[in-house]
């Protein structure tokens, strides 16, 4: 099979599609034909030398994809040949095969394309597990999501919405700010000219961009607010007023996802299938795509990426 080597830390240019070994699937695994695969920030980290797979994991890029189940391995009884699935991956994506453990695989949920579904596994289950799971957001509460325009930002806006939550964003445009009124926003900040943490106070908040944005969340929290820190593009480090955290008797939580334990994953893909597949088999959420990028032609998809000029999931399609 083919798929996207890294050799050395770099720019989008390292990226380089090569021929390289089959996977074979071990107990529990199933081997997807990779239809499609989509770029998450995680990538780019990996890219850059700064996001190393976790031990045993593939060592190409590539946190999600879509496809049709190849073969399976001993004791695989939810899928068959044949299946069409996509699956949250530990690594491995941008390829055109790839092994998974069961537990972390999904049929495609109907009505939306075989390519599309490669951008639903990994923004699915951050979502799900961060804002519902961790933080615990409940219908009638104010969400605070950053990054709104962002893959995750897209669906946690319509995901909140489903659920009857109030939600506010911030973007870095009004171009991005109507796109997620569109999707069902309430409200939308452009934080290159509002600060933020004086326009809401919210229950919940989404955060990706960690360090700098830490002492705005934290005003921007109401009492019992839940802080979830997902990412650090703003940085690793931020000042934390614990005065006004006890005050408001909020909490600030930290998570990833790529490291957990198969089982733990299972637990958040089953809480996709029970509570997300159904709303997107009825339509009443759908997967935002800003664009479809040949696999082959990885380093642009990555230069698109962090232009910051996209709306939604970069795809790549095998």
């Amino acid at each position: 099979m083919h798929a996207i080597v890294i050799d050395k830390p770099g720019g989008p240019e390292v990226l380089a599609w090569r021929q390289v070994p089959d996977p074979r699937p071990e107990r529990g695994d199933v081997i997807i034909d990779v239809t499609a695969s989509a770029v998450n920030r995680a990538d780019v980290l990996q890219r850059q030398g700064l996001y190393s797979p976790p031990p045993g994991a593939s060592p190409y890029p590539g946190l999600e994809c879509s496809g049709v189940v190849a073969e399976v391995g001993p004791d695989v009884e939810a899928f068959r040949p044949g299946d069409r699935v996509c699956a949250l991956l530990t690594g491995g994506g941008y390829a055109e095969r790839v092994a998974v453990p069961w537990q972390q695989v999904m049929r495609v949920p109907e009505g939306v394309d075989l390519v599309e579904a490669a951008g639903l596994p990994e923004v699915a289950c951050t979502v799900w597990s961060n804002v519902f799971m961790t933080a615990r957001l409940r219908k009638g509460e104010t969400l605070l999501v950053h990054g709104g325009a962002s893959g995750i930002g897209t669906l946690a806006v319509q995901l909140a919405k489903a659920f009857g939550s109030h939600v506010v964003v911030t973007a870095g445009s009004a171009e991005k700010i109507a796109r997620c009124l569109e999707l069902g926003a309430d409200e939308g900040i452009d934080y290159r000219e509002e600060d933020f943490s004086e326009k809401v106070r919210a229950d919940v908040i989404l955060d990706i961009i960690g360090g700098g944005y830490l002492a705005g969340n934290v005003r921007a929290l109401k009492t019992g607010g839940r802080l979830v820190v997902i990412g650090m593009q703003g940085g690793t480090r931020g000042e934390l007023d614990l005065g006004a955290l006890l005050t408001k008797r909020a909490s600030v939580h930290g998570t990833t996802l790529r490291a957990r334990p198969v089982d733990e994953k299972g637990v958040i893909v089953r809480g996709v299938v029970d509570n997300v597949w159904p709303l997107l088999d009825a339509g009443a959420i759908r997967p935002v795509v800003h664009a479809r990028v040949p696999m082959s032609d990885a380093a642009e998809a990555h230069r698109l990426l962090e232009s910051g000029e996209h709306v939604g999931k970069i795809l790549l399609v095998g």
